[in-house]
């Protein structure tokens, strides 16, 4: 029998029965709208994180002083000052492949203007953390090498910083008091949202860390130093060599714990996208049980089939057709279900994704390959599910098929 004639056979008892077929394919248009809607939301949560972690730079390495232990209690990465700039200047001119350095003194203050005052994070840096963090400036200039060799005080403020001190004001020229020391405002931060922790990156004001030292923290010692490298490449290497330099500038024996820590963009990318992805695939392993349970529906009701149509399918053999014509049209209509519920299903999910984006303000990102996964899927489910009630009808006995009441 030729596969055009299987095909409409197929097709016109699928019409004979629309309500049932309609319900069939149901679970499968709710298993992979849930799939596709799921998946989504999980893959914008993943994309969402990685932009944050991208927003520190391009080929960072972190470099944070030791923790601190006292009466019995740990204060974990930068509660001791184990960093000196004297070890940042080693790196700078020591590791090959590192191209920007900066040495971080961060401390929280309350500043003011005029009769405004705010409480917000402040940053002593090198004048190379812009180029590091590729954070270019809304209006203004950037503070210069020289001001942090001479301590001047002047000072880079972000977005949220300008708006609750100086409103909707110029803030380029004017004086901002930090710890009743008067900085000069040479630059304002382009906005840059929410960091990976929830952290608003914009309330921040950043100096030069040597006047963060003389002026605002004290202290003769660093927090961090920010370390970028030419090439993705030089990472790795890039990071050993520093926790070699650091370790023999600090005299630390082998055996012996390291006083400092590092960690590349990579690792801090990954563990802050490891929670995303095991979320993803959570979701994604729940609704696939929907897809499951959606395929037995299809096996279930093509079972029913074969049992009402018994003698159609003798009365076909009897006239000539062969148990792969019978086999092939009751596949073709198990996998016409799941294809169409599938197609229906993408339509679903992408329109479940976006209203759950717009109504709870989840991040969604619905890719490609993700329809094309799940289109796969459920016409390989009515392939699975459609199998053996096809292949029952193929070897029903033609004589006993006639005979059946």
């Amino acid at each position: 029998m030729r596969l055009g004639s299987t095909f409409k056979i197929a097709f016109r008892a699928l019409r004979r029965n629309k309500l049932r077929s309609a319900l069939t394919a149901l679970g499968i248009i709710i298993g992979v709208g849930a799939v596709i809607a799921m998946v989504g939301i999980g893959s914008g949560a993943k994309a969402q994180v990685e932009a944050q972690i991208a927003s520190l730079g391009q080929n960072v390495i972190l470099v944070f002083s030791g923790s601190t232990t006292s009466s019995g209690i740990r204060t974990g990465w930068g509660g001791a000052g184990t960093l000196k700039i004297e070890d940042a200047e080693a790196i700078r001119r020591e590791v090959p492949g590192v191209s920007a350095v900066s040495e971080e003194v961060p401390s929280s203050v309350q500043v003011a203007a005029g009769n405004q005052n705010w409480f917000t994070r402040v940053l002593g840096e090198s004048a190379d953390y812009f180029d590091i963090r590729q954070w270019p400036l809304a209006s203004g200039s950037p503070f210069t090498p020289q001001d942090v060799r001479s301590a001047n005080k002047v000072c880079v403020i972000g977005k949220t910083t300008a708006s609750q001190i100086f409103g909707n004001g110029d803030p380029i020229g004017q004086t901002l008091r930090i710890k009743n020391v008067p900085f000069t405002v040479t630059g304002v931060l382009t906005p840059k949202g929410l960091s990976a922790q929830g952290l608003d990156q914009d309330d921040v004001v950043i100096m030069p860390y040597t006047s963060a030292m003389k002026r605002v923290a004290g202290g003769t010692t660093l927090r961090n130093v920010n370390v970028q490298v030419a090439n993705a490449s030089d990472l790795e290497p890039a990071q050993q060599q520093i926790i070699s330099l650091l370790r023999q500038r600090h005299n630390i024996r082998p055996g012996r714990d390291d006083d400092f820590t590092v960690r590349n963009q990579q690792e801090i990318a990954q563990a802050a996208t490891a929670t995303t992805e095991v979320m993803t695939g959570l979701l994604g392993a729940i609704a696939g049980v929907s897809l499951v349970v959606g395929g037995i529906g299809i096996m279930n009701i093509m079972l029913v089939s074969v049992t009402e149509r018994t003698r159609e399918i003798g009365t076909r053999m009897a006239v000539g057709a062969h148990g792969r014509d019978i086999l092939t049209q009751f596949l073709i209509e198990a996998v016409s279900l799941s294809a169409v519920g599938g197609l229906l299903g993408i339509i679903l999910g992408i329109a479940a994704s976006k209203l759950l984006s717009v109504w709870k303000n989840w991040p969604s990102l619905i890719s490609p390959s993700s329809i094309v996964v799940a289109f796969l899927v459920s016409a390989a489910v009515g392939i699975f599910f459609g199998f053996y009630p096809a292949r029952t009808a193929s070897r029903l006995d033609p004589i006993d098929a006639l005979r059946y009441e």
